[in-house]
């Protein structure tokens, strides 16, 4: 017969070898291979500066009626800077936020919410090891046409501030 102390012992291992078998089952969302490409945007021609001023209007508009004091990046299609805008009052800090907002969303086909998610709700954290990416909301891709022609970074508030902000600029382009 064995003793109480030694039951107690060997259930709690044959516990963990359920419990870990178990664990050890599950598939890693990494090693999923998606039929289509993600994000499998064309890139149009660039953005001109007038119409670049015109989704920076539309953002600061957005912005100002809301008193929120940011700034604001539109890049091209190459992620290239076309025009910007500085609110009075906005903090420096959001001058290269603002830009790298907007290049990653050009450069990687999406809005960089997407890269937020990845990091704060699936912990995938080797995104913040890519090159060009910023996993903060507030970059939003400029399409017309179904192909990309810039995308706009707003920077300076919360995220979801710089979100609604972005959302605004990039609504003037259909």
């Amino acid at each position: 017969m064995l003793s109480k102390p030694v039951l107690i012992v060997a259930a709690f291992v044959v516990t963990l070898l359920i419990v870990g078998g178990s664990h050890a089952q599950q598939p890693n969302p990494l090693d999923a291979v998606p039929d289509k490409m993600p994000n499998d945007i064309a890139y149009g021609a660039p953005i001109s500066l007038e119409r670049a001023d015109a989704v920076l209007a539309a953002a600061v508009a957005e912005s100002r009626k809301h008193d929120w004091k940011l700034i604001c990046a539109v890049v091209d299609s190459g992620a290239n800077l076309v025009s910007f805008k500085r609110m009075d009052g906005a903090q420096l800090a959001s001058i290269s936020i603002a830009e790298h907002k907007a290049r990653t969303s050009a450069r990687w086909r999406c809005e960089t919410k997407v890269f937020e998610n990845a990091v704060q709700l699936t912990n995938f954290n080797y995104v913040m090891t890519l090159d060009d990416v910023i996993a903060s909301r507030g970059g939003i891709p400029l399409l017309e046409g179904g192909k990309i022609i810039g995308a706009i970074g707003c920077s300076g508030g919360t995220g979801s501030q710089d979100e609604v902000v972005a959302k605004a600029g990039a609504a003037l382009i259909k």
